[in-house]
């Protein structure tokens, strides 16, 4: 759909309090109903209805009533609302031409107020050419129901957290501006996507720069999985520039090592075939010897340079993971800790003694349920106890077990009464409604007559009261 934003001249507050009100119902709806919408918008002196045909009109909204009458934002719809927003912050003042179209988005230019130039990425997903979003991609979770909206929104959030955090490690991407809805705001590159270059004059060094960011992305725990010539920018100083991050997945995802393998792919393929690199023959003579060029491995790749998968939670990257790693790091603190009291410990008499006698307070513990000990001068005095204590034990367990069979057989008796008082309770009911004792209880939609002039009931009565 083309973005015309001339319309956004001739739209007043109550046009857009009506957009953000169906954007509200749809949370709940995938047609909102027209009463709820007015519900929503609750403007001042009505006119709800005559909003909605003029953003019908600009094609902002879907009308359907097939199964009742409701409205859905469109794309275009949609667009205006992150617009004005942005436009509200001061992001930008103007829109100008469409630089870009892919699969899911569509990029045009936007100017701030100085003169400088952006770029805007609106999201678009659910076009015909790629729908198959939830095999392909994991915006949705655990979820089932959905809409391409909030797919499209959940996309721009993942990229802007994304291409925020590449860039404070250091990666060569835009520059993050501000992101709302399905619409990011990024810094204009100055160049041309790989795909459209035709010749390079170093492209060994450019190939080299290519596979070095992709092992750095997955040292740093992240895979692009759609690293190719069309997301690689470049400009006239052969200075390589990342693009597209919402597909992005951690390296502990399940397919991470097939994902990493077709980026690697993706790089030589197209490098041998547009700049006629060989591969397979390269060799470095190194002090005589030959080390051959063999493509990176993910298995070989360290992984401990950070952990940008975890702070944002890449797809594959769950909070069990995060459990491990705090499970790991407290293992690690009581493994420093007891070399401490190791090296205190050796500093004493005896190791040997102090662990006995952690032994002993600790089997001290399990002995607080056993019946106390009598000190006794004479061994016969407490043999004697013992065995009266002993005996007393016994006979207090049996009057126990007695008494708890008691107990239970009048508790049993009590549950039978109560059960048969209910019984007989609900047979006496049953017995009052057939003989007909209860009242009947008339329904909602009985008809009442009230009389009165126009009721044709009360005329009838009169006629055969006066007759």
């Amino acid at each position: 759909m083309k973005l015309d934003v001339d319309v956004l001249r001739y739209l007043s507050k109550d046009d857009f309090r009506v957009l953000t009100a169906v954007e509200m119902g749809m949370r709940n709806h995938e047609l909102v109903p027209s009463e709820l919408v007015v519900r929503i918008a609750s403007l001042k002196h009505g006119g709800t209805y005559k909003v909605l045909k003029n953003l019908l009109k600009y094609k902002l909204l879907h009308h359907d009533s097939s199964k009742y009458d409701g409205f859905r934002l469109t794309y275009l719809g949609y667009d205006f609302l992150a617009i004005k927003t942005l436009v509200n912050r001061g992001v930008f003042v103007a829109v100008g031409r469409q630089i870009g179209v892919g699969k899911e988005s569509d990029i045009f230019e936007v100017a701030k107020e100085d003169g400088t130039v952006l770029a805007m990425k609106l999201h678009r997903l659910g076009r015909t050419s790629f729908r198959a979003v939830k095999s392909k991609r994991d915006y949705l979770g655990h979820r089932n129901n959905y809409n391409w909206l909030y797919l499209s929104r959940l996309a721009a959030l993942k990229e802007f957290a994304f291409m925020k955090a590449l860039e404070e490690h250091g990666f060569p991407v835009p520059n993050a501006v501000d992101c709302n809805r399905h619409c990011v705001v990024m810094s204009l590159v100055q160049g041309y996507p790989l795909v459209q270059v035709k010749q390079l004059q170093n492209p060994d060094i450019v190939f080299e720069t290519i596979i070095g960011l992709v092992v750095h992305l997955a040292e740093h725990g992240l895979i692009h999985c759609d690293f190719n010539e069309f997301n690689i920018m470049i400009d006239d100083d052969e200075k390589v520039t990342m693009i597209d991050f919402p597909q992005m997945v951690s390296v502990s995802h399940r397919n991470a090592q097939m994902y990493f393998d077709r980026d690697v792919e993706c790089i030589f393929k197209f490098f041998s075939k547009r700049f006629n690199l060989s591969f397979q023959e390269h060799t470095d003579e190194i002090d005589g010897d030959t080390e051959e060029y063999d493509r990176p491995c993910f298995s070989s790749i360290e992984k401990c340079t950070g952990f940008l998968d975890k702070e944002l939670s890449a797809s594959g990257f769950t909070g069990k993971d995060q459990d491990e790693i705090e499970k790991f790091i407290e293992e690690g603190i009581e493994k420093d800790t007891g070399s401490e009291d190791e090296g205190m410990a050796d500093e004493g008499p005896n190791s040997d003694e102090f662990d006995e006698t952690n032994i002993k307070e600790f089997d001290s513990l399990q002995l607080l349920e056993q019946p106390e000990r009598v000190n006794c001068d004479e061994k016969g005095k407490a043999e004697e106890r013992q065995q009266f204590c002993e005996a007393g034990q016994s006979s207090g367990r049996e009057t126990q077990d007695t008494s708890d069979k008691e107990e239970a057989n009048e508790t049993g008796n009590e549950d039978d009464a109560e059960l048969m008082h209910r019984l007989n309770k609900q047979r006496r009911r049953a017995v009052a409604a057939v003989h007909g004792r209860r009242k009947t209880l008339t329904s909602r939609n009985s008809y009442k007559d009230k009389g009165g002039k126009s009721s044709h009931n009360s005329k009838i009565q009169k006629q055969l009261s006066g007759w």
